[in-house]
């Protein structure tokens, strides 16, 4: 068996030098860059798939912003301003199913076994696909998104570093919840099921937070749990920075504990995305 048909993991021939730990790394990278790649390759190839799927978020910001904004109230700061950064958590929250549908397609047709039988590293089937749908398509997204906000009317508050600094936050956290969807890709494994399965939970969380109306309007029982969902926490930490902290109910803390909230679930579902994937090829 020669090195270039040695499948991945397996030891190099006695007598060989090992590679290095920086050579193993460096070649992972690449490996990951090179699904990712190929998976946005497929939005160039579908160009109707990004299309479809940006409208529906610029449709849920002309809704709320013209059909319901007239009747929520929100002290100290325009609606729009109020409802942008909730927007954006839901767009990345929705664009990171996409790995969910994903996954389990290439696990369906038998694409993975296939990734299986070449000398790649196999951290990149999942590093890739949660790179390329969790990060760099909602990114364009956001962007979007931030274009038709401008439009309607809105606007950063606050210094152009906060500006970045909440477009990081927004990022992070759809990166996070993207491995999330992995682990449901990888349990589901039919695309159908997949898309049912890893849409369904993501629309309550969102929709009982403060993404779109202030928590205080909630009936008591919600409210509890709507105040420290990680989706309200991350909501808030975003408004605090696109509004400059001028935003009702919003302080610095929302910040790190939306970053905290990222960290502690890609800490979680990173490893069982992991595990799962090893154990369903």
């Amino acid at each position: 068996m020669t090195d270039a048909t040695r499948g991945p993991g397996r030891s190099a021939p006695r007598g060989a030098a090992a590679p290095g730990l920086v050579a193993r790394l460096g070649h992972n990278v690449t490996d990951t860059v090179v699904m990712a790649q190929r998976n946005l390759l497929r939005y160039v190839r579908l160009p109707r798939l990004l299309m479809f799927s940006s409208i529906q978020p610029i449709m849920f910001v002309v809704l709320f912003a013209y059909v319901f904004g007239g009747a929520i109230r929100t002290p100290g700061v325009n609606y729009i301003d109020y409802l942008i950064p909730g927007i954006l958590i839901q767009t990345v929250l929705f664009g990171a199913t996409q790995t969910t549908t994903g996954l389990a397609d290439d696990l369906s047709k038998g694409i993975v076994d296939r990734f299986r039988s070449l000398p790649m590293a196999r951290s990149a089937v999942l590093a890739g696909r949660t790179l390329a749908d969790g990060l760099l398509r909602n990114l364009f997204t956001v962007g979007l998104m931030l274009a038709v906000g401008a439009i309607i009317g809105f606007r950063f508050q606050g210094s152009v570093w906060q500006a970045l600094a909440s477009i990081g936050v927004v990022a992070f956290f759809g990166y996070a919840f993207s491995w999330i969807s992995a682990l449901i890709g990888l349990l589901t494994r039919d695309p159908e099921t997949a898309q049912v399965a890893g849409f369904i939970w993501v629309f309550p969380l969102v929709f009982a937070s403060s993404a779109f109306v202030p928590v205080q309007t909630m009936p008591h029982w919600l409210r509890a749990f709507a105040k420290v969902q990680p989706i309200s926490v991350t909501v808030n930490g975003v408004r605090y920075l696109t509004s400059g902290g001028a935003a009702p109910g919003v302080a610095p803390a929302d910040v790190w504990q939306a970053l905290l909230w990222g960290a502690a679930i890609l800490l979680v579902f990173v490893p069982l995305a992991v595990l799962q994937y090893r154990r369903a090829v």
